[in-house]
């Protein structure tokens, strides 16, 4: 159900998975950047901020209807494959989560552009 309009929202469940993979890559972000072995992480902490706008843009133009919103996810799926993978490669909770959220995400956003 949409938040102004209440109009129903075909997107809605990939719009609330995009939303909270954004929120799990800020978190981990903010994570990382305290982690002892940042120098490590620097791939990692980088995709995680692409991985959250991307994830953003999608859900904001899925929200309005966009006209290539399922191109947009596509390639978000893309992105938030690789965020995973990155932070797949860390063993501590922080990014455990996040690459579970960003997996969740990618085959939501696959979902949603083969509809």
């Amino acid at each position: 159900m949409g938040v102004a309009t209440m109009v129903s929202n075909k997107y809605q469940k990939c719009i609330d998975e995009c939303d909270r993979c954004a929120q799990a890559c800020y978190e981990c972000f903010e994570a990382c950047i305290n982690e002892p072995d940042l120098n490590a992480r620097k791939s990692c902490v980088k995709i995680l901020v692409e991985c959250a706008k991307m994830c953003e843009m999608s859900a904001g133009l899925m929200s309005m209807n966009g006209q290539f919103v399922k191109e947009h996810c596509n390639m978000c799926a893309t992105i938030c494959d690789k965020c995973a993978q990155e932070c797949s490669m860390f063993k501590d909770e922080h990014c455990q989560k996040c690459a579970k959220e960003c997996r969740t995400c990618a085959d939501e956003c696959r979902r949603m552009a083969s509809m």
